[in-house]
């Protein structure tokens, strides 16, 4: 059957089961365009194209699926670069189509050319610029194959506007073969027996799950494996929600802002055992210093990834699920009292804590949100001292249940990536923790959720400050907060540093701007009015915003500061 590469393009993504794309026309994608109008494509039109490419990413994390985006050429296309790199440091598998100019004029500086291959190239996993409609339909079968095997990851394919009005026969294989990308799914049985052997020695092992342990769905196995074997489990911002086993054997996040407990028993553990992680500089401090007595087992599908930044001693090649299995086969049954009773007497001797006497906290607000929806609401974050706290008083218990960005720590990725994951999951409570600096980043996509009628409820913890900036500020700057003040005004004294009542009006008054954009919003300056608060948000039908104003100077803790060992954790400020 003849079809021109617009219809191709359509076709294809129906094939592949796309359920929805986001995005927004422009000059270079018209024809396009004009075919998915009226076809069975889902469509959803964004206000901007790193909202789009971030709504992708969020319904991708979230469903498990492939995400689509869409833009034009030029600035379209230079507008999903954030998203596409978010995506990227975090392993998530996103489709993103671009419109390109006519292939005669690329090269030629024409109207809204970019060469959006170049630079996408560090940001992607792969891209392709389309040259020739009879390599459309293969094509869009690879970038769809390659984003979601083997280590997921976010794939651009360029298409010039010549591409889609020519014409070509459309076939369709159903099997995807390239010569040189075969990920290697199971692990080596020699590797695997000397992990075995490693963890059957160990008197204070340590399972240490990373966004791998999600992609490859081997949460049931990381589960049986740290029952059989008494293992406790820590995990990364990405993996939060993988593991919900017994509270003896969860330690919580580890790292920089972790807990004190995970990251002692990561320093003083002869044994690490890590799937699906990569060893980022948040989670290990300063990597000379890094569980000086531990021998090191890497589980990984992405062999670049091991040994990269930490030498580990067992290497293991594979999918994480896969090699879990045969782990649990072998591995010998035991108890590891004596070590979990160390690790309690740390968790009693520092607990997660704050002092709830003084102004509205942002944790006390975590621990609600928690209590209310057990648990089990999706939470979309955005960057910043709220992501943390969601981290550490947010108990999820279920995969792809927090998206966050965490490689990039992207501002501006919550919201809209909140968009995708209630589109992805229409039945589910999808809650956006934002902080009142990120939310404006893309707040335009109030519009999208407002007449999509995506039903999302957003809690802005609103400090009127850049709050992590500030943090550091505090911390390591002498308190002198340099623009991070987000209530400064020209008026103001050029080294104001102590905030007060006399302060300028905090600006956009966040109740009044989403109910111009039709949602309905609440602002709580009170602990006592914040469970009632949440309860109506959640049983609100659409969206809704609850302006918390939070107390200004409040504190992510624990912290490890950047360059120091996990030993060398600030659990406290004088």
């Amino acid at each position: 059957m003849i079809k021109t590469g617009a219809e191709i393009f359509v076709e294809s993504l129906l094939k592949e089961n796309v359920e929805v794309v986001f995005g927004m026309p422009g000059g270079a994608l018209l024809p396009i365009f004009d075919k998915i109008h009226g076809s069975k494509l889902k469509f959803v039109l964004t206000r901007h194209e790193q909202g789009a490419s971030h709504m992708a990413d969020g319904f991708a994390r979230s469903t498990g699926k492939v995400g689509v985006c869409l833009a034009t050429s030029g600035p379209g296309a230079t507008n999903i670069v954030t998203g596409l790199a978010t995506a990227y440091m975090d392993s998530v598998p996103v489709v993103a189509f671009t419109g390109q100019v006519a292939t005669t004029l690329i090269g030629n500086d024409a109207f809204q050319e970019a060469d959006i291959t170049g630079i996408t190239r560090p940001v992607t996993k792969h891209n392709f610029l389309v040259k020739d409609v009879k390599e459309l339909t293969t094509i869009i079968r690879q970038a769809f194959y390659i984003a979601k095997s083997g280590r997921p990851g976010p794939v651009l394919v360029d298409i010039p506007v010549d591409v889609q009005r020519a014409s070509c026969e459309f076939i369709w294989k159903d099997l995807v073969h390239i010569t040189s990308y075969q990920p290697k799914f199971n692990g080596h049985p020699g590797q695997i027996k000397k992990a075995v052997d490693a963890i059957n020695k160990s008197k204070s092992p340590v399972l240490y799950i990373g966004g791998g342990v999600i992609s490859s769905g081997a949460e049931d196995e990381i589960e049986v494996l740290s029952k059989k074997t008494d293992i406790p489990v820590t995990s990364t911002l990405l993996s939060i929600g993988a593991f919900h086993g017994q509270e003896k054997l969860n330690l919580g996040m580890l790292g920089m802002h972790g807990t004190y407990w995970a990251n002692k028993a990561v320093q003083n553990s002869d044994l690490i055992i890590c799937v699906g992680a990569r060893f980022d500089d948040r989670c290990t401090g300063k990597v000379c210093g890094f569980a000086p007595n531990a021998s090191i087992i890497h589980i990984d599908i992405d062999p670049t990834s091991i040994s990269k930044i930490v030498k580990v001693d067992i290497p293991v090649v594979g999918d994480a699920k896969s090699i879990l299995t045969e782990i649990i086969k072998t591995v010998n049954s035991k108890e590891n009292k004596k070590w979990l009773a160390q690790i309690a007497a740390w968790k009693k001797e520092v607990p997660l804590t704050y002092d709830g006497t003084k102004g509205l906290k942002p944790q006390f607000i975590l621990e609600k949100i928690s209590e209310i929806t057990k648990g089990e609401a999706i939470i979309s974050t955005e960057v910043g001292q709220h992501q943390m706290w969601a981290a550490q008083y947010y108990k999820t218990t279920k995969p792809r249940h927090f998206i966050t960005s965490g490689g990039l720590g992207t501002m501006g990725f919550g919201f809209p990536a909140g968009i995708g994951a209630k589109i992805g999951n229409p039945d589910k409570d999808v809650i956006v923790i934002a902080g009142d600096g990120s939310f404006q980043m893309n707040i335009q996509e109030l519009t999208t959720a407002s007449l999509y009628g995506v039903d999302i409820k957003i809690f802005v913890l609103n400090n009127q400050f850049l709050g992590m900036v500030r943090q550091w500020q505090e911390m390591f700057y002498g308190k002198r907060y340099s623009n991070t003040c987000l209530r400064k005004t020209k008026n103001c004294p050029a080294l104001c540093n102590t905030p007060s009542d006399k302060c300028p009006v905090y600006v956009p008054d966040f109740v009044k701007l989403v109910e111009a954009y039709g949602g309905t919003a609440k602002r709580v300056t009170k602990a006592k009015d914040v469970e009632s608060a949440i309860k109506t948000a959640l049983a609100h039908k659409g969206f809704y915003l609850i302006d918390f104003m939070t107390d200004i100077e409040e504190n992510v803790l624990p912290m490890v500061p950047t360059g120091a060992n996990l030993d060398e954790i600030i659990t406290r400020l004088a």
